[in-house]
């Protein structure tokens, strides 16, 4: 008989230490075969037919797409895999690429929201494998926010973002904030986001005590909402791809 094959998950990466985090050994366990690319140098053609796209943060806008040209194939993959119903996962800038595929707005908040807090589920939110997250403080790091798009249901806000995390069906989901993170690496945070630091009046040594106190039951929690995520995910057939084709 032969072996199951592994399913394919691609991750794109636009700095590498917003990497998976403690995504990356929950799909590891569960047999699928992650892939990194490098945005903006890598081709990204691997990732449109992944068994699972994870398209992770940066510190660019969601709407350089004159500065930055693979946004322009990023966003156009997203209106691909969410027409196709294509399991997907953004975070952060990920987040508002797939918000922006879907015809919704990116902005500038007026401020930074950066730090660990917590997220205040609506009912859809706790219907959700986002109720994993209730009471947790999780990573922020943004100074942008997007509208809710047509067809997404609203999962999470914070004070400062109205906006944290939306799905679309069983197949989509976007985070604002950062539940992926390791915050026992934090520190690679806090070194390659230094200038963004200082300009925003952070001092890091807030932040790095915030990780050492949360950083376990963060991963605790972001396995259990990323598992049940998985769990979720709708089996895909020959037939579900030629429908969606």
């Amino acid at each position: 008989m032969m072996p199951a094959a592994r399913r394919h998950a691609v991750a794109i990466h636009h700095v590498a230490f917003e990497d998976s985090g403690t995504l990356a050994p929950l799909l590891a366990e569960r047999g699928w075969a992650l892939q990194r690319l490098q945005a903006g140098i890598d081709p990204l053609e691997a990732a449109e037919h992944a068994d699972l796209l994870i398209v992770l943060g940066g510190p660019i806008s969601a709407n350089d797409r004159d500065k930055y040209p693979h946004l322009v194939r990023l966003q156009s993959m997203l209106q691909d895999r969410l027409l196709a119903h294509r399991p997907t996962v953004g975070i952060c800038l990920g987040a508002q690429l797939i918000a922006r595929a879907m015809g919704a707005t990116v902005t500038p908040m007026g401020g930074k929201e950066i730090g660990f807090a917590p997220l205040s589920l609506t009912d859809a939110g706790l219907a959700s494998p986002l109720r994993a997250l209730v009471g947790i403080p999780v990573l922020h790091w943004h100074g942008e926010g997007f509208s809710l798009p047509a067809g997404a249901t609203r999962l999470a806000a914070t004070a400062a973002c109205a906006q944290q995390a939306f799905a679309v069906g069983r197949h989509t989901l976007a985070l604002q904030c950062h539940p992926e993170v390791d915050a026992t690496r934090l520190e690679t945070w806090l070194i390659g986001h230094a200038d963004e630091l200082d300009h925003a009046g952070i001092d890091p040594r807030t932040l790095r005590e915030q990780a050492q106190r949360y950083a376990a039951p963060l991963a605790a929690a972001a396995r259990d909402l990323f598992g049940s995520w998985l769990d979720a995910l709708p089996v895909r057939t020959a037939d579900t791809e030629k429908a969606h084709a």
